[in-house]
């Protein structure tokens, strides 16, 4: 499939996107998943073909389907949600890399901290109104100020699954 995405303005439809979390726990026994319930974003798509733009991610809005944990997650051991409300990422640049894919960098906010990531995303599916971009990316927790790991049970890296729709906006 070769995508053409039209210049201009696109709004993120958070009823058609999701951005989950899994980490493997109990020292690699035990995969603990969880879904934002609550994104936004926007973005631009340039003349020159590349694109920038902002996806926001409340942060209290983790849901793993266990509340005790989903309580802990949202403390100051992990997300710290009270003093940092959002998880941001910045894109910086979007380009294409084939037809179906594109190469994202930007800047990853979590508890105030910002980090460069990048990635490949697949386009999913696209037509003159709407983009659907999909991809899977590691994140180092430590890295963004949640280091707690009790008895040593929660190592490695966690993958972010993401599936964004951007609806195109009125110029």
């Amino acid at each position: 499939m070769t995508v053409a995405v039209e210049t201009g303005l696109w709004q993120l439809d958070p009823t058609a996107s999701t951005v989950a979390v899994r980490h493997r726990t109990m020292w690699g026994l035990i995969t603990v998943k969880g879904s934002f319930t609550a994104l936004t974003g926007q973005g631009e798509v340039k003349p020159d073909g590349t694109a920038q733009g902002t996806i926001t991610v409340d942060a209290s809005s983790l849901e793993t389907k266990n509340a005790k944990r989903d309580q802990h997650l949202r403390s100051a051991d992990f997300f710290d949600t009270d003093r940092h409300p959002e998880i941001t990422f910045v894109v910086r640049s979007a380009e294409a890399e084939s037809g179906e894919t594109a190469r994202i960098t930007g800047q990853l906010t979590v508890r105030g901290i910002s980090r460069p990531q990048s990635f490949t995303a697949r386009i999913a599916g696209a037509d003159a109104d709407a983009v659907t971009l999909k991809a899977e990316f590691t994140v180092d927790r430590e890295q963004f100020g949640m280091g707690w790991n009790q008895l040593g049970m929660m190592r490695g890296l966690t993958t972010v699954d993401a599936t964004l729709r951007l609806a195109r906006t009125g110029a």
